[in-house]
């Protein structure tokens, strides 16, 4: 078990962390889903042992990880990272990279586990392409299979997915989190990728400027949304009071996503003036205002300008 308490993390005299406990269970997957530059990154390598915590303490199975002032290599070698800059050998093959990290003692067995680290990532014909040769998505991969060649406890990966394409991507996802599943590995992921985080998390923590914001699971994270800033991740959203959403004396405004609102046959208090209709496939996105007020619902067919609509309130949909 992975055990966080940070009180307070400073680089540059600038604080990037505060007040953030939280705990990992082995196997789990625990996805950081946070903005670009509140200190997802910093996270991972503080856990990782790159960075040194003064106000705070990070402990694996109760044994403390101390950080780089105790060590000759800052890291743990039962802990991998796969970091933004990730780390590859360009003028070896993508079988080389993995072999490297491999023991050696047993050729039969290396080729096995490199045979199915490259499945994992889905690089077996490229075995033996040099990696300088593959794209930034592909060598992003490389950089995963060997983080995973000794079978780390913990693995840590940060924007794993940023450099592979959507078509690739989600066949991806589904390989690599059904492994670590398989062999047991816990994981802790930094994204900015709701879906990613909704599909794949066992739990979720959501991190603002440096502190916690929510955590649970995925499931307990969306149907919690209760800010502007946890909305944002998922969809837009539209902030309406209550007493015009349903029968209520209290004008208290609340979040509402898209889906929350349908199409009414009769009078509503919510008479939307249609905007734009934006198509999402299934569907379409209807940007409209109420008043002055933004409002986003989803519509089966597109709409017009100027058309107006009537819409109701369903919170569990």
């Amino acid at each position: 078990m992975l055990e966080l308490d940070i009180r307070s993390f400073r680089y540059a005299e600038k604080e990037i962390l505060k007040e953030l406990s939280f705990s990992l269970e082995q196997g789990e997957h625990l996805v950081i889903l946070g903005e670009s530059g509140g200190g997802k990154s910093t996270l991972l390598h503080l856990i990782y042992g790159l960075l040194p915590l003064d106000m705070g303490t990070v402990k694996w199975q109760n044994k403390p990880l101390l950080g780089p002032g105790h060590h000759l290599i800052p890291g743990e070698k039962f802990i991998k990272l796969v970091a933004q800059d990730f780390n590859v050998m360009p003028f070896t093959s993508v079988s080389e990279n993995i072999a490297t990290h491999l023991s050696k003692l047993d050729e039969e067995a290396d080729k096995v586990r490199i045979s199915e680290l490259l499945k994992v990532v889905d690089l077996y014909d490229y075995k033996d392409t040099l990696v300088k040769n593959l794209s930034g998505g592909q060598k992003q991969r490389v950089a995963i299979a060997t983080a995973l060649a000794n079978a780390p406890q913990l693995l840590l990966l940060d924007e794993p997915f940023s450099n592979i394409d959507t078509f690739r991507k989600n066949s991806l996802r589904r390989k690599l989190f059904n492994y670590l599943k398989s062999k047991n590995i816990s994981c802790i992921t930094a994204t900015h990728d709701a879906e990613e985080a909704l599909s794949y998390a066992d739990r979720i923590l959501m991190l603002k400027n440096g502190s916690l914001e929510a955590i649970g699971t995925p499931e307990e994270i969306y149907r919690g949304i209760a800010t502007p800033f946890q909305a944002g991740f998922f969809s837009e959203f539209s902030i309406l009071p209550k007493n015009v959403l349903f029968d209520s004396d209290s004008s208290e405004a609340i979040i509402v996503l898209p889906h929350q609102l349908k199409p009414s046959p009769v009078e509503t208090k919510l008479k939307i003036k249609v905007i734009k209709s934006y198509f999402k496939g299934a569907n379409y996105l209807i940007f409209g205002i109420w008043g002055i007020v933004e409002v986003y619902f989803l519509h089966p067919v597109s709409l017009k300008g100027d058309e107006t609509i009537y819409l109701s309130y369903h919170e569990n949909n």
